[in-house]
C-alpha cells in the first residue's frame, strides 16, 4: 500500500544503524491486530501477525479519503489498476470503488436526509454517475468532474458517501487533509457534516494542518460531543522519537505548531500596520 522499493516491508522501519524492530497494533473492543516487522523483512507474509482471524470474522465499514482527489480519474482506472502494475497507493483504487457503489434502497432517514441537503445546498445541486462518470447536476445542467473545482468534487465525494451507506453508525472515516484545495468559506459545512456524522455513531479520524479545520471544531463542538479529541504529534528534540500529546480541548492542546504559526503571523502583520 505504501509502495516502498520493490514492495520490501522492512523499508518502512525507521533508519538506523543496525537491524531494527517496528511493532504496531489496532485495538477495537472485540479484538486487537498485531504486526511485527524488522529492517530485514522482505514480503508483507514474513511479518509476524496476530489477531487477523478474530479481526476478519467481524469486518468493519471503513473509508479513506485520500489528499488526492480521484473521481475525475474514475473512469478506466479500475479496470487499468486491476490489470497493470500502477504506482499508485492501494487508498486511490478503494475510495473510488467505495463511490461507485449505488445509493441504498429506500429514503434516507432523518439524520441523513439532512446531511444530503445540507451537502446540496453546499454545492447548489446533486450528483450522479453514468458510465463510470461522475456528474454534477444542478440548474445549470450536468457538469462531468474533471470540469469541477477539486474542492467542490470533495463536498460532492461526501454526498455520494452517505448516500450509499459507506458513512453510517459503527463505520470508520479517515480523512487526509479535507482543507486541501477547498475554499475555506466551505470548512464550516464540512466540520458540520462531520460533527453530525460522529453523532451519528462514525468514527472518524482527521489528520490536518489547518488552523481554520481546527477553529471550526473548536467553535462548533458542543458539551455532547465528549469524544472528539486533538492530538500533536511532534518529534522529541532530544531522543529524535516521534511523541503524541492529547487533550479534550483544542485550547489545550500543546504544541500546536498550526495555532503558533497563525499567531506569529497575526504579530508580524500587527507590527508592520504599526510602523
Amino acid at each position: 500500500m505504501f509502495k516502498p522499493l520493490d514492495n520490501q516491508l522492512g523499508r518502512l522501519v525507521y533508519r538506523q544503524q543496525g537491524t531494527l524492530g517496528a511493532e504496531l497494533a489496532v485495538t477495537r473492543s472485540d479484538n486487537t491486530l498485531q504486526f511485527a516487522f524488522s529492517t530485514r523483512t522482505k514480503k508483507g507474509e514474513d511479518a509476524s501477525c496476530k489477531g487477523v482471524e478474530g479481526w476478519m470474522a467481524n469486518p468493519v465499514d471503513s473509508v479513506y479519503i485520500p489528499v488526492k482527489e480521484m473521481l475525475s480519474n474514475a473512469p478506466g482506472f479500475r479496470s487499468l489498476y486491476n490489470a497493470r502494475e500502477l504506482h499508485f497507493e492501494e487508498v486511490y483504487a478503494d475510495i473510488i470503488d467505495k463511490a461507485y457503489f449505488p445509493p441504498l434502497r429506500g429514503p434516507a432517514d432523518a439524520n441523513r436526509k439532512t446531511l444530503l441537503n445540507l451537502l446540496e445546498k453546499t454545492m447548489d445541486g446533486h450528483v450522479i454517475i453514468k458510465d463510470e462518470e461522475f456528474f454534477h447536476l444542478s440548474k445549470q445542467g450536468k457538469l462531468e468532474f474533471s470540469l469541477l473545482a477539486e474542492g467542490l468534487r470533495k463536498i460532492a465525494l461526501l454526498f455520494i458517501l452517505i448516500q450509499n451507506g459507506k458513512l453510517l453508525e459503527g463505520s470508520i472515516l479517515f480523512w487526509d487533509e479535507p482543507e486541501a484545495n477547498l475554499n475555506p468559506k466551505m470548512m464550516k459545512t464540512v466540520v458540520e457534516i462531520l460533527l453530525e456524522l460522529q453523532r451519528m455513531g462514525v468514527q472518524i479520524f482527521i489528520a490536518t494542518h489547518d488552523y481554520v479545520t481546527l477553529k471550526e471544531f473548536h467553535l462548533q463542538t458542543k458539551n455532547k460531543d465528549y469524544q472528539v479529541k486533538y492530538h500533536s504529534l511532534f518529534r522529541d528534540t532530544k531522543t529524535e522519537d516521534i511523541r503524541i500529546e492529547s487533550t479534550d480541548s483544542y485550547l489545550l492542546l500543546n504544541p500546536n505548531s498550526i495555532a503558533d504559526t497563525f499567531g506569529d503571523l497575526y504579530e508580524r502583520d500587527l507590527a508592520l500596520a504599526l510602523h
